[in-house]
């Protein structure tokens, strides 16, 4: 099955769904990034993932929109398959000191 597109809150600002909140639910932050909200409670509970909290009397996780597009960003950054200057491949060899090479 075909992942569904989410659209940019910059997109489509008045389509029904998770654009246009600031402050997105469990259901709905794992809607935003294509996963399933059992995976999102897993990492918050091993203090992974974006950045969440807990909001009214009732202490409903909350993540703010924004910090999931930072934390999507971050993610990006720390992938050498996404950020060619990680890429184990364009760094130069490097030689060990101490060793002599012999032909």
């Amino acid at each position: 099955m075909p992942a569904r597109p989410i659209s940019s809150p910059s997109a489509e600002p008045d389509a029904p769904g998770v654009v246009g909140k600031a402050f997105l639910n469990v259901r709905d932050a794992a809607e935003y990034l294509g996963l399933s909200p059992h995976t999102l409670y897993v990492w918050r509970h091993r203090r992974q993932g974006p950045p969440s909290f807990r909001m009214g009397q009732r202490g409903r996780v909350m993540y703010r929109l924004e910090a999931l597009d930072a934390w999507i960003q971050e993610q990006e950054r720390a992938d050498s398959r996404s950020n060619t200057a990680l890429s184990p491949l364009s760094a130069a060899p490097q030689h060990r000191s101490g060793y002599t090479t012999s032909a």
